[in-house]
Formats: structure tokens, C-alpha cells, sequence
């Protein structure tokens, strides 16, 4: 009678080790396209890219290149409110390999001057 063989479980210890090393330079590459791209977004009313000003909380990327960006406003009543979500989308969306595109927008924690970037700083004359 011939022995009946257990089905070990897929380790994927078979998979080239460079493989994942290779998604995650991808990936940081992609994160470094995507916050380039955000760059070129600047608040009407501010002479400073909205990601030197601190607005952009989180760049997440999952499968399948699939982008979620966490962003803020200068204050609730900002009046670029109904434009600046929608530029970040159709920049982020605008980067080779990047998937689908959310952007959300939170007032937690709020926006302050604290958030800017010393260069930010120095461009609007607070340092």
C-alpha cells in the first residue's frame, strides 16, 4: 500500500527573495512620484505646495498600487475646500502604475502652523 504524502503549507519559500525587495523599492519609488505630483498643488490664496504646508497627513498604497491620501485644510471654511481634494486626486491619479485614487479629508488633528515645513516657514516669513 503506498504512503499518502501530508500537503505541507505553501511557505513561499520558493519565491525569489528579490521579489519582495523589488515591490518595495517599487512601492517607495511610486510614494516618492506620488508626493511629487501632490507638490504641484498649492492652496489659490498661499504661494507654498499644500504638502510643504502640512495638509497631507498619510500616502498610503496597497494592492495593486491602489492609493489612499489623508489630507486637511487650513481651516473648515477654506475656500478652496471644493477644489484642493479633487486637485490631489487628479495629481496622484496622474502618476504611472498608481491605481484607484481616494482622498479624504479630516479636521483631526486641525491644521496648524506647526505642520509646515521649515522651507514652508520661511517662504510665508514665520521663521
Amino acid at each position: 500500500m503506498e504512503e499518502m504524502k501530508k500537503a505541507e503549507p505553501d511557505t513561499g519559500s520558493d519565491q525569489n527573495p528579490t521579489d519582495h525587495v523589488n515591490k518595495v523599492e517599487n512601492s517607495v519609488n511610486l510614494r516618492d512620484q506620488i508626493i511629487d505630483a501632490i507638490k504641484t498643488v498649492y492652496d489659490p490664496e498661499i504661494p507654498v505646495n499644500i504638502y510643504e504646508l502640512g495638509l497631507i497627513y498619510e500616502v498610503n498604497i496597497g494592492e495593486n498600487n491602489d492609493t489612499d491620501v489623508v489630507m486637511t485644510l487650513t481651516s473648515p471654511g477654506c475656500p478652496a475646500a471644493g477644489m484642493l481634494p479633487g486637485d490631489v486626486e487628479e495629481k496622484v491619479r496622474s502618476v504611472s502604475g498608481v491605481g484607484n485614487v481616494t482622498v479624504e479629508v479630516t479636521f483631526d488633528p486641525p491644521w496648524d502652523q506647526s505642520m509646515m515645513t521649515d522651507e514652508a516657514k520661511l517662504e510665508l516669513g514665520f521663521m
